[in-house]
């Protein structure tokens, strides 16, 4: 059974006071610490860890492929 998230509880998920770092996209939370480009919690200046991005993705450049590569940690409740 997968833990559910609220975004309350997911803005926990931010790489501060050495909290992994956790982003939700499509209804599913990916613990996204590993990468080098989430390491201080912000993703290119653009986009901040304990967040939702599935809105921001359409500006990236890169698909929802690139979430393949990390744990998924839970589902996000949609408030």
């Amino acid at each position: 059974m997968q833990r559910v998230f609220t975004e309350q509880e997911l803005r926990q998920y931010d790489g501060s006071r050495k909290n992994p770092v956790y982003i939700a996209y499509n209804g599913v939370v990916y613990d996204v610490t590993s990468s080098p480009h989430w390491r201080t919690g912000e993703h290119r200046n653009l986009h901040f860890a304990g967040q939702d991005l599935t809105s921001e993705l359409p500006d990236a450049p890169h698909s929802d492929l690139v979430f393949r590569k990390f744990p998924i940690v839970g589902i996000l409740k949609s408030e």
